[in-house]
């Protein structure tokens, strides 16, 4: 996140923004210009990283997904692989995605949160709501649900590295399968891998939003 957009954040957080004028915002903050401001504002806005509740208050989005004008706001956590687990995880929130709580299926948002995914190993997996996973696309994970079931898509965590695939457990042993056009072999697990804390089930898949 650019300089700026962090020193916006952190006044909105202290003070009702909206009541000040661009260049007031600039002289608390030491920025010269209000068209500076104005831009940042807007991508800050762009991203629903701050937004305008009912009361017409310029709020800063909690590190968690709301609701806000009955749409859900979903935090955007960073990027996960659809390859080998090579795509390190992030925990920062890189924006909010705006989305209709009839397309996800759901009253509440409450324990989802969104990975952008990189690379084609799941541009085949059509079981998947909104699917097939192709690069780029948003994938929408319930955190809440970690003990996935057989044919279940997850989004796991292996040596610190993200990874969205298809989850079989049989016995003591976890296979991770790509759902991919061309051929790529599965991630096998075991018992012992588990209980050194090397992999981690982060939520289950629960749609895919095209970008």
């Amino acid at each position: 996140m650019h300089e700026n957009q962090e020193k916006l954040l952190n006044l909105a957080k202290k003070t009702d923004i909206s009541k000040l004028s661009f260049r007031e915002i600039g002289r608390i903050l030491g920025i010269k210009d209000p068209q500076t401001v104005i831009y940042h504002l807007k991508k800050l806005q762009e991203k629903n990283m701050l937004y305008f509740d009912a009361s017409k208050r310029q709020r800063v989005a909690k590190p968690k997904a709301f609701i806000n004008d009955a749409l859900f706001n979903i935090p955007i956590l960073g990027s996960a692989n659809c390859g080998q687990a090579l795509e390190l995880a992030q925990e920062s929130i890189l924006g909010f995605l705006k989305i209709s709580p009839r397309i996800i299926g759901r009253n509440k948002p409450d324990q989802l949160y969104v990975v952008k995914a990189v690379g084609n190993s799941m541009n085949n997996a059509n079981d998947v709501k909104g699917g097939p996973i192709d690069s780029g696309d948003y994938v929408v994970v319930d955190h809440g649900n970690t003990d996935p079931d057989n044919g279940d898509y997850v989004l796991s965590v292996i040596d610190g590295a993200a990874n969205i695939k298809r989850f079989y457990k049989n016995g003591n042993e976890i296979r991770l399968v790509s759902e991919s056009k061309s051929e790529i072999p599965p991630i096998i697990l075991t018992k012992e891998d588990i209980e050194a804390n090397s992999y981690l089930v982060c939520g289950v898949v629960v749609r895919v939003i095209k970008n």
